[in-house]
């Protein structure tokens, strides 16, 4: 039986703003999911008696899937239709919901939390595919800065919701919630979806995709259980070492396939490559800053957690004000007026950080992390749009699934390696300061380091990115 298809051209300004609320309710699902599973996990860990190491699995478990669906979705998603690949994915949260709420040990919520992160592997690449496919290169800023909006919506409601719906209800209501947004947006995709794009039949190469399960699982896995254990404990570094093996294999293979899994091929685009150098910058930044922020206040100052979530709320609305701002502006400028002026910003927030001391005031501590956020806004969906348009439109989804997975992995790899300066450095100063000095001293240099990197990324925009009416192929000459 043939998919009926529609032309991206041929869809009018009402389906395009539909399917866009459509898919844009499921992003707004998979990305709010994992922000309140933090302020879960503690009265989950109390209901089935196990410990922090164990209830950590319901995170790691999630990391680990999306390192199998991400570079997997690109055939997904040339495989089956727009409809069927989106009301799918929505079903398995769905009944991810329905198996976290009727859960009657541990054991099914770790099957629960995978079922939810198939749905988030697959979302998380469909609605940018989609939106490249949906949009011409001159509207995409706008649009993707629309997508910026919803994931920066979800952070910063995701705790203070969860917190306020915990002590009323329980942990359970969050996915009853979750499970009736899920269920809704199902309904709207059967009624308003449309398939947008043709479908081809291409063949799963297995082998492929079971390299790069163990290459980027195996990072994820092995970076994640850093944080519990030690670089040299095994369940840290064999993930990691099996992790960076899988991968070399899985490259080469790649580059040898006429049809390859994920189409490597990409990085041939210079204007891509520097996009994905700046990505993982920004995200390795991103990640582990907020990390860090939270444990200052909690750790470091004696504040609680709903706290901690009301001092970033301003900072995670700001971004999602401006992310749609951005995108227009992105679409009416280029990329340097508005990805320099970004990195500037996130820069001088981050640095801010690195001057903090047993009283800073909140304040202080909430316009600076607002300011980062500003930042965040102008460079996070813009650096992706500039990157994605210099491919062809048969390479978008690849390029897609490559940006995303790499996201993934710098904000492992940023939160492991700037969580371990803090630490080196509070413990070669624990002998001369309390302990509490000892860590913010730690903490102050942490968030230095992460500023030089955000600089070395403001310098990397400064040289490669050139003004709107260069065309591509100047550009690709002055890489």
């Amino acid at each position: 039986m043939k998919v009926e298809t529609l032309n991206a051209n041929l869809l009018t300004v009402k389906q395009k703003k539909t399917i866009l609320l459509t898919i844009m309710m499921g992003s707004f699902l998979t990305a709010l999911t994992q922000t309140v599973l933090t302020s879960a996990l503690p009265s989950i860990m109390t209901d089935f008696n196990v410990s922090a190491s164990t209830g950590q699995w319901l995170t790691t478990i999630y990391m680990l899937v999306l390192g199998v669906m991400i570079p997997a979705t690109p055939y997904l998603i040339n495989r089956f239709s727009t409809r069927k690949l989106f009301i799918s994915s929505m079903v398995f949260f769905f009944v991810g919901c329905v198996l976290s709420i009727t859960a009657q040990n541990f054991g099914m919520m770790v099957v629960s939390r995978i079922l939810q992160a198939i749905c988030g592997g697959i979302n998380m690449q469909l609605v940018q595919v989609l939106m490249m496919r949906m949009y011409p290169v001159e509207e995409r800023g706008t649009a993707m800065g629309l997508y910026g909006f919803i994931i920066g919506v979800a952070p910063a409601i995701g705790p203070t919701l969860a917190g306020a719906v915990i002590d009323s209800f329980g942990w359970k209501s969050l996915f009853y919630i979750l499970g009736t947004i899920a269920l809704i947006d199902v309904v709207l995709a059967l009624v308003f979806l449309k398939n947008v794009g043709e479908t081809k039949k291409d063949k799963l190469d297995v082998i492929s995709l079971i390299l790069s399960t163990l290459g980027f699982g195996g990072l994820l896995i092995g970076i994640s259980n850093q944080g519990n254990y030690s670089w040299t404990n095994y369940l840290t570094y064999l993930p990691v070492i099996v992790g960076i093996i899988s991968l070399i294999i899985f490259t080469i293979r790649q580059l040898k396939l006429e049809d390859p899994l994920l189409n490597l091929r990409v990085f041939k685009s210079k204007t891509f490559l520097v996009s994905i150098i700046l990505i993982t910058i920004i995200y390795s930044a991103l990640t582990s800053s907020s990390m860090l922020l939270s444990l200052y206040m909690q750790s470091m100052r004696g504040y609680s957690a709903l706290a901690t979530g009301l001092l970033m709320l301003p900072g995670s609305l700001l971004m999602s004000i401006f992310s749609p701002i951005a995108g227009k502006a992105f679409d009416k400028h280029g990329a340097r007026k508005v990805i320099i002026p970004g990195f500037i910003f996130l820069g001088l927030g981050t640095l801010s950080f690195s001057f903090l001391g047993e009283n800073t005031p909140v304040i202080y501590l909430t316009i600076m992390y607002g300011l980062r956020m500003l930042g965040i806004s102008f460079v996070l969906m813009t650096v992706t749009t500039w990157g994605v348009n210099s491919l062809p439109a048969k390479d978008i989804a690849s390029g897609s699934a490559i940006g995303s997975t790499l996201r993934q992995i710098a904000g492992s790899i940023g939160s492991a390696v700037f969580m371990s300066i803090m630490s080196s450095v509070a413990a070669s100063h624990i002998k001369t300061m309390s302990p509490q000095l000892a860590n913010i001293k730690g903490l102050n240099v942490s968030f230095a380091a992460s500023a030089v990197l955000i600089i070395i990324g403001l310098v990397i925009a400064f040289i490669f990115m050139k003004d709107r009416s260069k065309s591509d192929d100047e550009l690709e000459e002055v890489v």
